[in-house]
């Protein structure tokens, strides 16, 4: 395999030196020699490569790079990712829709001193990217192919598509109770499933977003979902994420019921705080705050309750035991955990306002599952 004298050089003098020049010499070295250019994308695939070893996964990635740095780096990682995955192995379903889902445009065109300095910004970062927790491929994922989506999460996906639609907050939160009341019956249909002709199937774990701003307030959200769902929530905070372990079904249920209640939540965040801003109020930052958090506090109840609803007494043992595996896989990934408490939940209007807004959801329960 070719190498570069000149990317060693670059490297060398750029991302294992900590003088303040260190930058501006590694860049200029690869401006002065565009030879160097294929070198220095083929450097930067296995940085992208390394990674992924380190439990790291694109969205990940994209997710720290846009945290840590400028638009112009998460371009340049989005193409790196796309120029490696064919020579990837073949991995998840999840996998293959965060590739999807990368930032198509190309990087900007800059002179060549300035495209060489955001390589190596970049290259520095995913050089010092800590391991994670793996996330193992659940069985009979790990092809890559696409997987046919079930009818009844069809029919949640178009609820919560409406929920998010609808301009009318009453009728928002009541259809997004309605689908959590068809993911506890499909999620109580999968354990029946299992418990009669058991599988391979084990709990599972993926990530997903939990960005600032209000990133506390999100989390907790994130968490009451998962709750919710027989899933257990993790959060990281360093890395604006949160470690989802539980059953396939459960985890497909919480991303989807999490993504909408999070749009529906700030929907009506937004509608309240106008009407605070109208009548002379101007703490917006711990207005959001309180009311987002009132809302994932209040939201959770409401989950919970219709969850509970599906429940009969024949189906605890059944539920019983996939709890105890779901906390022995997260007790595995994460033997030392930590909690946090609530910062910034001190404005009274609005834990009022986001409590009255979960408090809409209660819908009234429907006849238990038979």
């Amino acid at each position: 395999m070719s190498t570069s004298p000149t990317v060693d050089r670059a490297f060398e003098a750029a991302l294992y030196a900590t003088g303040e020049t260190a930058l501006d010499t590694g860049a200029s070295l690869l401006a002065a020699d565009p030879a160097a250019d294929a070198e220095l994308a083929r450097r930067g695939e296995e940085f992208v490569a390394a990674s992924w070893r380190r439990g790291w996964q694109p969205a990940d990635v994209v997710r720290i790079v846009r945290s840590e740095l400028e638009d112009v780096h998460v371009l340049l990682v989005a193409a790196l990712i796309r120029a490696q995955a064919p020579g990837d192995r073949l991995r998840g379903r999840r996998w293959s829709a965060q590739l999807a889902e990368l930032p198509a445009d190309a990087p900007p065109r800059t002179d060549r001193f300035s495209h060489a300095t955001a390589v190596l910004e970049l290259y520095r970062l995913l050089l010092r990217l800590p391991a994670l927790e793996a996330l193992d491929e659940a069985p009979g994922e790990a092809t890559g192919g696409a997987r046919t989506e079930s009818r009844m999460l069809t029919r949640i996906r178009a609820l919560l598509a409406k929920a998010e639609a609808t301009g009318f907050p009453e009728e928002a939160e009541a259809l997004s109770a309605k689908a959590q009341e068809l993911m506890a019956r499909h999620s109580v249909d999968e354990a029946l499933l299992a418990a009669r002709a058991p599988s391979p199937d084990t709990p599972g774990a993926c990530r997903i977003g939990v960005e600032p701003p209000y990133e506390q307030a999100k989390a907790v959200l994130l968490d009451a979902v998962a709750g919710a769902n027989h899933c257990r929530a993790v959060w990281n905070e360093p890395f604006g994420f949160s470690t989802v372990v539980g059953f396939e079904t459960d985890l497909e249920a919480v991303e989807l019921l999490y993504t909408s209640l999070l749009v529906q939540a700030t929907t009506a965040m937004t509608k309240a705080e106008a009407a605070q801003r109208a009548g002379g109020r101007k703490r917006t930052k711990t207005f959001r705050q309180s009311f987002l958090a009132a809302y994932a506090h209040r939201i959770g109840t409401r989950l919970a309750e219709v969850a509970q609803a599906q429940v009969t007494d024949d189906l605890l043992p059944v539920l019983a035991s996939r709890d105890v595996a779901v906390t022995g896989r997260l007790d595995r990934m994460f033997p030392e955990t930590t909690t946090t408490r609530l910062r910034g939940v001190r404005d009274a209007a609005g834990w009022t306002e986001g409590a009255q807004a979960a408090d809409r959801a209660q819908v009234g329960h429907r006849p238990p599952l038979r």
